[in-house]
């Protein structure tokens, strides 16, 4: 199976790949400037939960298709960069709904808010070209054909990038977040910030629209 020189070897390929914030870290940034800590780290969750869903596409030989295939790729990111635009323009135009007390409020939403939530990030994370790149055509060469079961060997190695992400996204929504709470002390500011997460998202799915791929 996966051998400790694989993991930590794909573990520093998907560190160096992580740490440049891509369209799942920024999509978390808006939303926590624009709803706070909870929305934040449910977003966190079903971006992890859709980036995985892009490792079991590729170990069961999606993820190939996608990268040889420039038209599955383009729809894909159009679809992932439509998603973003239609989030950012509602948090835009729900922006004065905003009060002082919307930070603390978050922890009362009900149940099937914050699993709307979580199916937001699955599917920013699922149609990450950044994640659908680096799942199809990296992941693949850290796998030991020698050794059998590639898809389970995809599968395992593709958790390391999982709990990376997870740890780092969950920083950023956080950090962004307590920001969000200094503007929260005035109406004012908190409509300011949310306009401008919904702002960040709009260009977010204009830059993953635009953004293209040498075939």
């Amino acid at each position: 199976m996966v051998s400790t020189h694989q993991y930590l070897a794909f573990a520093a390929m998907s560190l160096l790949v992580i740490v440049i914030p891509g369209p799942s870290v920024l999509f978390v940034i808006g939303r926590a400037l624009a709803h706070g800590r909870r929305t934040a780290l449910a977003t966190v969750l079903g971006n992890v939960v859709g980036s995985y869903g892009l490792v079991v596409a590729v170990a069961l030989g999606i993820g190939s298709l996608v990268e040889r295939s420039a038209a599955v790729f383009v729809a894909v990111k159009l679809a992932g960069a439509a998603y973003l635009v239609l989030l950012g323009v509602q948090a835009f135009r729900h922006r004065k709904e905003m009060k002082l007390g919307a930070v603390h409020a978050s922890s009362e939403r009900p149940a099937r808010g914050d699993l709307r939530t979580v199916a937001d990030g699955v599917v920013v994370g699922v149609t990450n070209p950044k994640g659908i790149v680096f799942f199809a055509a990296v992941l693949p060469q850290f796998v030991d054909p020698s050794t059998g079961h590639l898809p389970a060997q995809m599968l395992l190695l593709g958790l390391v990038p999982i709990a990376i992400g997870l740890v780092t996204d969950t920083l950023w929504g956080l950090g962004a977040s307590a920001a969000r709470s200094w503007f929260a002390r005035s109406e004012r500011r908190l409509s300011l910030i949310g306009g401008a997460g919904g702002f960040a998202m709009i260009g977010l799915g204009v830059t993953v629209a635009a953004t293209g791929r040498a075939d």
